[in-house]
């Protein structure tokens, strides 16, 4: 699968750009299956690009039916690809793959060649409840900025964002939230944010949640959970983001010590 290899051919030869070896461990499907990732991730399978039937690739590399219908079928549950009827088996888009580092979505995704767009869902002030309380470092039901969003990535749902900030840090509106990120807000109004805590989870979507996001009920979501601090030490801000699992991932680099 070389690199120099012209994106549009190989959605049309497909099979020649896959090979099984059954000397290996690795079970065959795996092994495709991690093959047609790698052409989709390298952007060598561009979204839209269509591939050729089970029924042809199988037969192109001798291998059962099944086997292939296996490998595609890992790939649709991962989001990489969808199977339309009429259609045939498409490239959706290869996931966001987003560092574990200090950075917000909205930068991300302009990082990425993405392109962000933000509906912002509600914005006011709420009582803080335990959790927000603890993380702010205020009595629970104290009133705090609250702000919901609604990421997307091309046009695609891919997070939803809540927000809590104390009262009176930084004046938000609607019309920045939905062009720029909160820490570019937050920075651009003097607020030096130094550190954070975060924490990554998993979560099943509820129907709400399933509904803003395009996906079914009960899909799995990524959770992302940070408090940042400023230079002083402070609180700033705490967020309970999700993140659509068929469409994201959180990456990391790990140093031994």
């Amino acid at each position: 699968m070389a690199a120099t290899v012209a994106r549009g051919s190989v959605a049309a030869d497909l099979a020649a750009h896959l090979s099984v070896d059954r000397g290996r461990a690795t079970p065959l499907h795996q092994q495709l299956a991690e093959q047609l990732e790698a052409l989709v991730v390298a952007g060598l399978l561009p979204p839209g690009a269509r591939l050729t039937t089970e029924v042809e690739l199988a037969d192109r590399l001798g291998i059962s039916r099944p086997t292939m219908r296996t490998a595609i079928a890992a790939l649709v549950d991962r989001g990489l690809l969808v199977r339309k009827r009429g259609v045939g088996t498409q490239v959706v888009r290869a996931q966001l793959s987003r560092a574990l580092e200090f950075t917000s979505l909205h930068d991300d995704l302009l990082r990425a060649g993405r392109r962000p767009s933000t509906t912002v869902l509600s914005l006011g002030v709420a009582p803080a409840d335990s959790e927000v309380a603890v993380a702010l470092r205020v009595p629970p039901g104290t009133e705090v900025a609250m702000l919901r969003r609604l990421r997307c990535a091309d046009g695609e749902p891919i997070a939803l964002m809540t927000n809590h900030l104390p009262v009176g840090l930084v004046g938000l509106d609607a019309e920045a939230l939905a062009s720029h990120g909160l820490y570019a807000l937050l920075r651009a109004s003097g607020v030096r944010i130094r550190i954070a805590d975060q924490s990554v989870a998993a979560a099943s979507a509820t129907a709400a949640q399933a509904r803003q996001l395009g996906e079914r009920r009960g899909a799995a979501l990524l959770t992302m959970t940070r408090t940042a601090y400023d230079d002083e030490g402070r609180p700033v801000e705490h967020g309970r983001h999700l993140y659509r699992g068929s469409a994201y991932q959180f990456s990391t680099t790990l140093v031994e010590r």
